[in-house]
């Protein structure tokens, strides 16, 4: 899902930051110094969302995916229809 994008000068959200934090809780909003894009503010309606940015964004679990990608490439890996197929195993008590 791609998010709309609202344009405001920085002396704006100076003025009201409370006020463009809920706003960018829908939407990304982007900030403005001189006419040009200087940020962008992102907000989170739930601690999921705040949780998913931080994976998005976080080189160490990128390189782990990207590691992953590179392994299941080279044939390494459990496709998901044999795992359909594998019998549960048993833990002892």
């Amino acid at each position: 899902m791609v998010k709309a994008m609202k344009k405001v000068a920085l002396s704006e959200v100076k003025d009201d930051l409370s006020k463009y934090l809920r706003i960018a809780e829908k939407e990304e909003v982007v900030i403005t110094r001189h006419g040009k894009p200087a940020g962008v503010l992102v907000g989170f309606a739930s601690d999921d969302q705040w949780f998913d940015y931080q994976l998005e964004n976080d080189p160490r679990f990128l390189q782990r995916i990207q590691r992953a990608r590179a392994s299941l490439r080279k044939g390494k890996g459990v496709k998901v229809e044999d795992l359909a197929k594998a019998k549960p195993r048993r833990t002892k008590r």
